[in-house]
């Protein structure tokens, strides 16, 4: 996407702060909400449509306010959940129904624990007898809850209520019913979206740490869903820090066919001194390579995320 004017770079980040900033209410105050089934068919398709203007900036967006912030986690969560669940769904051809219950799921599956689930991002102890007790049995309460606003669609509910069994993750992908599929599919989700965010408590992983930790046997495991994860944002997603071979510090712009190999803006010199002009570089096609990820509270300087953005703003978006 190419921008005119920082004005409307503003605009769009805009768009997909009020897109979280409306999921925070009905996931806060579930109750007076009414027609809460239609809300989440009308976010899903605004979610959609700043998808299909620009997958990678909404990526580099979502990425950098998941790892950077810890107001609002809950519904931050849950929008870079089901962005990932959408991807993920087309990654693997979920045909329509299947794909619109698991999107849905991923923006509702933690509705029955939301003001813990922002009361524990921001707790440096670990978490009480009785904290833990409301975490275990969050998945199953949020599915009650969803049924008792009016959700109808079953596979959505069964979903929400299934996202951390861990029996889920037996057996082969495609030998398992849809709802054990889809939950599957959110239980991965689910594990990335938390891994790579910060706590009071500690610091948010690298994103490829993060996947490596998901997906670390996937050859032998065969884990269709860690293989379309890794493919739908790549080791490096947009919006993530890396180190390249000669020591430059840089943030992920575009994605590339090549899950290693995305394209990046230079920030900081070898020698650590920020750029006056981030300079755009392709990883796909020439050196230096990315050495090393690095997690956001690595990386102590200013973005100007308009002036960055535009450095890629004419490339090709992945095929």
């Amino acid at each position: 996407m190419t921008f005119q004017n920082e004005n409307e770079y503003e605009d769009l980040l805009s768009l997909w702060s009020d897109l979280e900033s409306g999921l925070g209410v009905i996931l806060g105050s579930p109750d007076s909400i009414q027609e809460f089934e239609p809300r989440v068919w009308q976010y899903d398709r605004w979610m959609q449509a700043l998808l299909q203007r620009d997958t990678d900036l909404g990526l580099y967006l979502l990425f950098q306010l998941a790892t950077l912030s810890l107001v609002g986690y809950s519904a931050s969560h849950a929008l870079v959940s089901a962005v990932l669940c959408h991807l993920i769904a087309v990654e693997l051809k979920l045909p329509q129904a299947e794909r619109d219950s698991l999107v849905h799921a991923a923006l509702t599956m933690n509705i029955g624990m939301t003001a813990l689930q922002d009361e524990l991002v921001n707790q440096i102890e670990k978490p009480s007898n009785e904290q833990q007790s409301a975490i275990r049995a969050h998945a199953v309460k949020s599915g009650l809850m969803l049924a008792n606003m009016g959700v109808l669609d079953e596979l959505w509910l069964d979903t929400v209520s299934l996202h951390h069994d861990e029996s889920t993750g037996l057996g082969e992908y495609r030998d398992l019913a849809p709802v054990r599929r889809l939950a599957r599919i959110l239980r991965t989700v689910d594990r990335y979206g938390a891994l790579i965010s910060p706590r009071k408590s500690r610091e948010g992983r690298s994103a490829t740490e993060s996947m490596r930790a998901l997906t670390s046997n996937l050859a032998r495991q065969n884990d269709e869903v860690g293989f379309a994860l890794l493919h739908a944002v790549g080791l490096f997603p947009p919006g993530t820090f890396v180190r390249l071979e000669n020591n430059e510090v840089a943030v992920v712009l575009r994605r590339s066919d090549h899950p290693n190999q995305p394209q990046v803006a230079t920030l900081i010199s070898a020698v650590g001194m920020p750029m006056n002009h981030p300079r755009l570089h392709q990883t796909t096609v020439g050196n230096p390579a990315i050495k090393a990820a690095l997690a956001a509270s690595a990386v102590r300087v200013h973005l100007n995320h308009h002036l960055i953005l535009q450095l890629g703003a004419h490339a090709p978006e992945r095929s």
